[in-house]
């Protein structure tokens, strides 16, 4: 099934299900109110909701609308937690490099993670807000999910079972302020602003064999000012699938529903070029991995982040070639004073 939250002037907005084809949709009243109110009583509630979808999209919803993904918030406003790792090692091996700084073994073993705000996320359609455009704006295509409860020293495996929904996420970062903060050994604060999530959260059943132990196998677009700057394969490059990365977090606590887990940006691998230099043609899904890469090939990097006015978006399509999630679409504004 796939679910949204639209606005309603509350900070959790109303629980919608969405058609398949992202056509129509349908509030989930009687059955929740909120996302998180299914995911505190899956077993219960979220079969309702499935035969909900199952009359939608079989045109049999009485009272049925035309979605709109403007309306939208994030599908999960707010959460009991927010941790993004980064599970494709050739994002860290680039950006490292670019610095002329080697990957530590463990990196290949341990996931890094940190843990984000969750307390005021993005919809798709809203602007992202920056207070100076000097910080160093950058876009972060990413793949996330929303666990349902985890126990603690949970397994790889055991935590799969955990995944109830999975979305496409805009892990906004302001790259300028980030030397200075990880300097001080305690990781990313003031340049992780709040992230954006796609309209749609979706089952993993619905993505078919898509969806393989935790890696989904399609490709997530990123668009930056109506120009195609990233075609990146999701599944065969991530180095830790989500069973890991939620197993990595359940070393020490319980994780509890409506956590929501991400995969950091998405990345490929370049390849040799007819040139002898290596190419990376499915392009990036953050600036930062082309600025690397334009150290790696020249010295120095030539493509500056975002400015005011700037667009992102942010999609991923099925094998029929129909949106799966919707897209997030949003635009780069200053505070206002």
């Amino acid at each position: 099934m796939k679910l949204a939250t639209y606005k309603d002037g509350s900070r959790d907005g109303q629980l919608v299900v969405v058609s398949r084809d992202l056509g129509t949709a349908h509030y989930a009243t009687g059955i929740a109110d909120r996302l998180q109110q299914v995911l505190d009583d899956w077993g219960f509630l979220s079969p309702q909701v499935q035969d909900l979808y199952d009359s939608l999209n079989s045109g049999k919803a009485r009272h049925a609308f035309p979605f709109d993904a403007a309306l939208c918030m994030a599908p999960l406003p707010r959460a009991c937690q927010w941790a993004d790792g980064s599970a494709y090692i050739n994002h860290v091996e680039l950006v490292r490099a670019a610095r002329q700084s080697a990957v530590p073994a463990s990196f290949y073993t341990d996931p890094l993670m940190y843990q984000g705000g969750s307390d005021d996320f993005l919809g798709p359609c809203d602007d992202v807000v920056v207070r100076e455009e000097e910080w160093g704006i950058d876009f972060e295509a990413e793949i996330a999910v929303i666990t349902g409860d985890v126990p603690m020293a949970a397994t790889p495996e055991q935590a799969l079972d955990g995944i109830r929904l999975v979305m496409i996420a805009n892990d906004v970062s302001l790259r300028n302020l980030i030397p200075a903060e990880l300097a001080k050994g305690f990781g990313f604060l003031q340049s992780k602003p709040a992230t954006a999530f796609g309209p749609v959260a979706v089952t993993p059943d619905e993505l078919g064999d898509a969806w393989e132990q935790g890696r989904l196998h399609l490709t997530l677009q990123s668009t930056w000012n109506g120009r195609k700057v990233g075609m990146c394969e999701a599944g065969p490059e991530m180095t830790f699938h989500f069973g890991q990365l939620i197993a990595h977090i359940c070393k020490t606590r319980n994780v509890l529903a409506g956590s929501i887990v991400g995969s950091g940006t998405v990345s490929n691998k370049g390849v040799p070029g007819a040139n002898g230099k290596t190419e990376w043609p499915k392009g990036y899904s953050c600036i930062a991995e082309k600025r690397a890469i334009e150290t790696i090939q020249d010295g120095k990097p030539s493509t500056g982040f975002m400015k005011f006015g700037d667009t992102i978006r942010i999609e991923m399509r099925g094998k029929d070639g129909q949106s799966i999630f919707g897209a997030i679409d949003q635009k780069i504004v200053p505070l206002k004073a």
